[in-house]
């Protein structure tokens, strides 16, 4: 999805997708909290009132910038995944293929840490505090989750019990997930670039081991 940035005007047809860019935008500048309904028709020249027909409030447009930033998310594991070189050992080819996926997974917390942080907000509605706007998963919304538990799949034993291979999914995102935060948000956030990439290379070597162990 291009984004609109700042200053341009709506002069196309499809003001909902034009409302989403410039929502896209205000999240990869200051994260979810900065997405609101009333700025995002400013940034496309509309009234608040036209927004407002497209989006019932800042929790939908919250919600569309959320999935686009988890398929962003998996892009950029997929992206990854495609720049490791392959191994004539299976065995190999599949650790290779973990460890690329988490990385590309650390890289895009890193690079992108506003639209990282959308990816897993909770979109609530404006109207009087009401309920969180939830709604069924969609395919690009897990996508990043499916693609690193189809590599653990390959690279665990093949009579591997299925709970263990659903517990080491859940256990290798926690251990991505929970360091991408701590390099974003956390006290690993000010770590300079040889020491960070030194501590991503660690944790993914040990989500690789433990998969292997199964």
């Amino acid at each position: 999805m291009a984004a609109i940035s700042g200053g341009k005007t709506y002069h196309h047809g499809d003001l909902r997708n034009a409302l989403i860019c410039a929502a896209v935008d205000l999240a990869t500048e200051g994260g979810p909290e900065r997405v609101v309904l009333r700025e995002a028709a400013r940034r496309v020249g509309v009234s608040p009132t036209a927004a407002y027909r497209h989006f019932d409030g800042r929790g939908e447009l919250l919600g569309a910038v959320r999935t686009h930033a988890r398929r962003e998310l998996a892009d950029s594991m997929e992206r990854a995944a495609a720049r490791e070189p392959g191994a004539d050992d299976p065995a190999l080819a599949a650790e290779r293929r973990v460890a690329a996926l988490c990385r590309g997974y650390v890289g895009f917390a890193v690079e992108q840490p506003g639209l990282y942080r959308a990816a897993f907000c909770v979109p609530r509605r404006a109207e009087a505090g009401g309920p969180a706007a939830e709604r069924p998963p969609t395919e690009p919304e897990i996508r990043a989750f499916t693609l690193l538990g189809e590599a653990l799949d390959a690279l665990t034993r093949r009579g591997a019990r299925q709970g263990a291979r659903v517990a080491s999914g859940a256990a290798a995102w926690s251990a991505v997930h929970g360091l991408s935060l701590l390099l974003v948000d956390g006290p690993l956030r000010r770590l300079p670039a040889q020491r960070r990439n030194a501590v991503v290379e660690t944790t993914l070597a040990m989500v690789v081991s433990g998969a292997r162990a199964l």
